[in-house]
């Protein structure tokens, strides 16, 4: 058994040809991938997504139960949580809390590309070293 998963996605600049469908609400979302499913994860969702100058999400959107954290890699936009406007770029990081009520827009001439992370709220329990072990192993075998 292995103790890895892998998904093999598309280029970063391919990620726009992604489509999400809501059926119903009968909404086709261009430019999101998800990995929950592809990659068998267990503790969270990540999607990889994309959006071409002038497109937006076509509704905004709450969660129950999961908190989401939306790092912004290339482009320029606009992320809305509630009415509260905020410019986003390349290395913006935004966390949102469950009930906060969240769309966001490319405002900018390129492709706005970024990564959401949603899990759920206060489940966090141990991470980083609290939750790592360094185990006695050479990395990558023994340098000749």
């Amino acid at each position: 058994m292995k103790n890895y998963t892998m998904q093999v996605t598309k280029p970063m600049s391919d990620w726009k040809t992604q489509t999400v469908e809501v059926p119903e609400r009968d909404i086709s979302f261009p430019g999101k991938y998800f990995l929950k499913d592809r990659l068998d994860l267990t503790s969270c969702e990540v999607s990889l997504n994309a959006l071409l100058p002038g497109q937006g999400t076509p509704f905004c959107h709450a969660h129950k139960q999961n908190e989401e954290i939306y790092i912004f890699l290339q482009g320029n936009g606009e992320f809305q949580v509630d009415d509260e406007i905020i410019p986003v770029s390349s290395g913006s990081v935004i966390k949102v809390n469950p009930s906060g009520e969240r769309a966001w827009r490319n405002t900018g001439g390129e492709e706005l590309q970024f990564i959401v992370i949603q899990a759920k709220a206060d489940s966090l329990e141990g991470y980083t070293l609290e939750d790592g072990v360094i185990v006695e192993r050479d990395p990558f075998g023994t340098p000749e």
